[in-house]
């Protein structure tokens, strides 16, 4: 394994080309996920690469995986900081592979729910459904994204160590280190994704090159 430092600005620019060079031209769409703890900032990355999509004659849609957890009596059913239910319970992944992902198939509609529920409320955002035109990209950002068997075109995993994940994990959210521990033994994020960076220090963001 090779770990080569990488400033924030040339990583979006590597990766925005990466994504254009899928295939797209004949108007199929590209779905991709940009997996990590909320501490590894998945969210700002996804947003770094709509513009340089955008120049590249691909347009982006933004979906966060926030907006797609279980209703709170799912989620919360074993308690508020049970990291197990955490891992298993909290994203509709169902939700997210309807209403979001297999529009994107080849031969789909191409209609895309932008969110589902608002985290905070527990109600539905009522949002309108987005078209993402042919050959369109869709960004999704979250946690615990990968070893689902969702279907996506390209995946980037943003890495930390337990030390980085613990030192950045707000203190009202430690409790679900346990979770990204599981995360890691179980499904091996770093080995399984298409592109690994690690980010202990988001300024000085690294590019993982596996043999």
């Amino acid at each position: 394994m090779q770990v080569h430092p990488i400033s924030p600005d040339r990583l979006a620019e590597l990766l925005a080309d990466r994504i254009a060079a899928l295939p797209g031209a004949d108007g199929t769409w590209q779905r991709v996920a940009v997996d990590g703890a909320a501490a590894a900032r998945p969210g700002a990355l996804a947003d770094a690469l709509v513009e340089p999509l955008r120049l590249r004659g691909r347009p982006a849609l933004r979906v966060s995986a926030a907006d797609f957890l279980r209703p709170a009596s799912v989620r919360l059913e074993y308690g508020r900081q049970d990291a197990d239910a955490f891992h298993d319970l909290w994203l509709d992944d169902g939700a997210l592979l309807r209403e979001v992902l297999a529009p994107l198939d080849p031969g789909g509609t191409g209609r895309v729910l932008p969110s589902l529920r608002d985290p905070v409320t527990d109600r539905s955002t009522r949002a309108p459904y987005r078209e993402l035109p042919p050959g369109g990209v869709l960004l999704l950002d979250g946690a615990l994204l990968l070893g689902r068997w969702l279907p996506f075109e390209l995946t980037v995993h943003l890495a930390l160590t337990p030390a980085a994940l613990a030192r950045r994990t707000a203190p009202e959210e430690q409790w679900t280190l346990p979770a990204f521990a599981r995360y890691e033994a179980e499904t091996g994020p770093a080995e399984a994704a298409d592109v690994t960076v690690r980010v202990d220090d988001p300024r000085h963001p690294a590019l993982v090159e596996h043999p």
